[in-house]
């Protein structure tokens, strides 16, 4: 029911109410969207010539050449030398084991089907942070969690979305493996989250994420080297990897922290349902990726159960409300 309409009226000369500005930190937060769906556009050109552990460690070290002089011009070196060992033990969790998995699977999924599983990630980081920390879910959120592996457990479970750019048919091992791979980016990912929330709680973000990319790409040196393509990759597959790792990472991780920053960490989070979006779309429209109406379903199933999982949006709020 409407209410009923006010009788009083504005004093003579007063000015009327102004519009709603719009949100400063919306930008950012459509910005960041696009930059890490583009992030599996650029994977899934470059993985299959570069590799997956090239790939990955070409990812971290572009970023970290990035992050370094960033760090220095903000005078945040003596934060990162204060907590190095878990700042660069974390981005091993972080960057360095997800990255390479993504890659891996990005050598036979499309982009947009790796974009809906990475959506996961939040149900993860809530399952180890209950293992960690007991952070027992409410009710809403376990709900949330239930629907969300079941859109993941019918998405992986069927053929469609499984192939590569406008394949078909029935899917083959290697498309089950690459989903595996996602997922286990996912578990990684969420780990890292809560290693992170554990070990270098106070640090600066900036000084989080350069060590997180260093200590990356120290993890990946020696196999990137040891499997490098015998062929040279391609122009395309270079312009793919540095894109990946300047916007992508690098400049995308200071986004982030600038959203948290001036939306909070809640907000934030809605990222997580516009990335999903933004692969798609560069997955169909520069390498020609067929989505499915299954495949749509199965990504609204698992978001739904994202925001819920997450606490983003709650089951009986209007009731407790009244």
């Amino acid at each position: 029911m409407s209410a009923a309409p006010s009788t009083e009226r504005a004093p003579a000369g007063a000015a009327a109410p102004a519009a709603a500005a719009p949100k400063p930190w919306l930008l950012d937060l459509v910005l960041l969207g696009a930059l890490w769906g583009a992030s599996f556009l650029f994977m899934r050109i470059g993985a299959p010539e570069f590799g997956a552990l090239p790939t990955a460690a070409l990812r971290v070290a572009v970023a970290t050449l990035t992050l370094l002089p960033l760090l220095a011009l903000r005078g945040q070196m003596p934060a990162l030398r204060e907590h190095w060992k878990p700042a660069l033990a974390i981005g091993v969790l972080n960057s360095g084991l997800p990255f390479a998995l993504f890659a891996f699977a990005l050598i036979t999924i499309n982009a947009g089907l790796g974009a809906v599983l990475n959506a996961t990630v939040p149900m993860f980081g809530a399952l180890v942070a209950w293992a960690w920390f007991g952070d027992r879910p409410d009710g809403s959120r376990l709900t949330g969690l239930v629907i969300g592996f079941a859109g993941v457990a019918l998405l992986a479970g069927r053929s469609a979305g499984l192939q590569g750019a406008g394949g078909s048919g029935p899917a083959a091992p290697q498309a089950v493996w690459a989903v595996l791979a996602c997922l286990g980016a996912c578990v990684s990912y969420g780990i890292a989250a809560n290693a992170t929330r554990k070990h270098l709680q106070g640090a600066p973000a900036l000084a989080t994420a350069t060590g997180s990319q260093l200590g990356a790409t120290l993890f990946l040196a020696l196999p990137a080297l040891w499997l490098w393509p015998a062929q040279p990759p391609s122009l395309r597959a270079w312009l793919a990897l540095i894109a990946l790792g300047v916007a992508c990472t690098g400049f995308a991780y200071i986004l982030f922290f600038r959203l948290i920053a001036n939306a909070g960490p809640q907000r934030a989070l809605t990222v997580t349902f516009l990335v999903p979006v933004f692969a798609v779309a560069y997955g169909a429209l520069f390498l020609g990726e067929g989505v499915t109406g299954w495949m749509l379903m199965c990504a609204a199933i698992i978001v739904v159960g994202v925001a819920l999982s997450t606490g983003l949006v709650r089951l009986g709020r209007r009731t407790a409300a009244r």
